[in-house]
């Protein structure tokens, strides 16, 4: 029935149960005035209306057409196509194959941009204003389609500004996943623009990657919860667990793999669409919109950490570099955090020239291995030894202590910016 299709859409192909109504009950009237079972499809040949009137001749074309809401492809079926779409009047169209009937069909225009079209079945019982009625009717069906457009637009508009909310923690959950068709576990991923890339016009060009990321977000579960949002583009990504799929490792659960590969292809898409690097984070998988402030938290710092050798990535995958993250915001916003010996090294090394901090790093980072250490810094063993020993005088630091070694590590890395491979 009219209520039983809304299926996957972009463009005029997401059409509301009581707009298809409007469709299907315009397929019934054009259907009785011209006098063939006529079908309503939008520019992708995907079928948004047939009509049901009793004693009107079918073939398998139509049959095939109704039970897969998409007319089935072949190279006759696409040249029929391609003529009817060249037209501005109805055409008459051949019978494709042998039990097949001919058509009557004509695109449906509006403002010079092409909405769908509108296919009648020649059973041979053709009204003798055929053409001028299905012309008529197809003018109606324009109307149509725009005002669903516009309704579609307006309804998008309502739940972006919703979409934004939730993820702010503004909106009230139980309200909010309703109304944007949000059920059970999610996670929400994030796509943005390479922040070095040179942008002459860098919110139209935000916009347009959500548009990919909308179209890519629709063609695979049916709808979108899309927005964009400083310009980075959230979406929210259904995560049902598979029977067995509970274990803790990713591979065991089809959403990871699943929403790993839309991020992908988004990112290659979206890339050669714009000519601009595209980064995607994954946020961890909640268990419904109550939480889906914590997912967004997580794929903001994902994408944070993201860069040309690793443009995509989910939470769990870059878990230390998000911790390591997190961890130097905190203490660079608590006094009692960022107090200590780092602050001493760092000091004694501008004020004497020395390079106790970098000799610190690198042998903290090789595991305490002098050897290991030497090698990080291009210098002997023996020197290594000896300027460890001086920090310990100079600095006044116990590297036999393990509490001071994993402190001193930490902030040299979080807050002084330093790594043993930078060395």
């Amino acid at each position: 029935g009219p209520g039983e299709f809304t299926g996957p859409g972009t463009g005029t192909a997401a059409v509301s149960a009581s707009e298809l109504g409007d469709l299907f009950a315009l397929a019934d009237a054009i259907a009785t005035a011209v006098g063939g079972a006529t079908a309503v499809e939008d520019p992708r040949q995907r079928l948004l209306a047939y009509s049901t009137v009793a004693g009107q001749a079918l073939d398998e074309d139509r049959r095939q057409g109704i039970l897969g809401r998409q007319v089935p492809a072949s190279a006759e079926n696409t040249e029929q196509y391609r003529v009817m779409f060249a037209a501005d009047h109805p055409v008459r169209l051949p019978a494709l194959g042998k039990g097949d009937l001919p058509r009557l069909a004509m695109p449906v225009r509006a403002g010079g941009e092409t909405l769908g079209s509108i296919w009648v079945v020649d059973g041979g019982m053709l009204a003798a204003d055929a053409e001028e009625t299905l012309a008529q009717g197809a003018s109606t069906a324009a109307l149509l389609l725009l005002r669903a457009r516009a309704a579609r637009e307006l309804a998008r508009h309502h739940n972006s500004d919703l979409l934004r909310r939730l993820l702010e923690g503004t909106a009230e959950a139980a309200t909010a996943a309703p109304r944007l068709g949000i059920d059970g576990a999610l996670r929400v991923a994030a796509f943005a623009l390479d922040a070095a890339a040179d942008l002459p016009d860098a919110e139209r060009t935000a916009l347009r990657l959500l548009d990919v990321v909308r179209l890519q977000c629709e063609a695979r579960y049916g709808r979108h919860a899309c927005v964009l949002v400083d310009g980075v583009v959230y979406a929210l990504l259904p995560a049902p667990e598979a029977p067995g799929g509970t274990g803790p490792e990713p591979r065991r659960r089809p959403h990871e793999q699943r929403h790993r590969a839309l991020a992908e292809d988004i990112v290659r898409r979206a890339g050669r669409a714009l000519r601009i690097p595209v980064r995607a984070a994954l946020g961890a998988v909640v268990p419904g919109v109550s939480a889906v402030t914590a997912s967004r938290a997580d794929a903001d710092l994902v994408l944070r950490v993201l860069d040309e050798q690793l443009p995509v990535a989910s939470v769990d995958e870059v878990r230390p570099r998000v911790t390591l993250l997190r961890l130097t915001q905190l203490m660079g916003e608590r006094r009692e955090l960022n107090e200590g010996a780092w602050r001493r090294v760092m000091a004694y090394d501008e004020a004497h020239g020395t390079e106790y901090a970098r000799t610190l790093i690198c042998y903290l980072d090789a595991g305490c291995d002098m050897a290991g250490a030497a090698r990080l810094l291009a210098v002997h063993p023996n020197t290594c030894r000896y300027r460890l020993r001086q920090a310990r005088q100079h600095v006044g630091i116990d590297l036999d202590d393990p509490d001071e070694r994993l402190v001193l590590w930490l902030q040299l890395r979080a807050l002084a910016g330093l790594t043993g491979a930078s060395s």
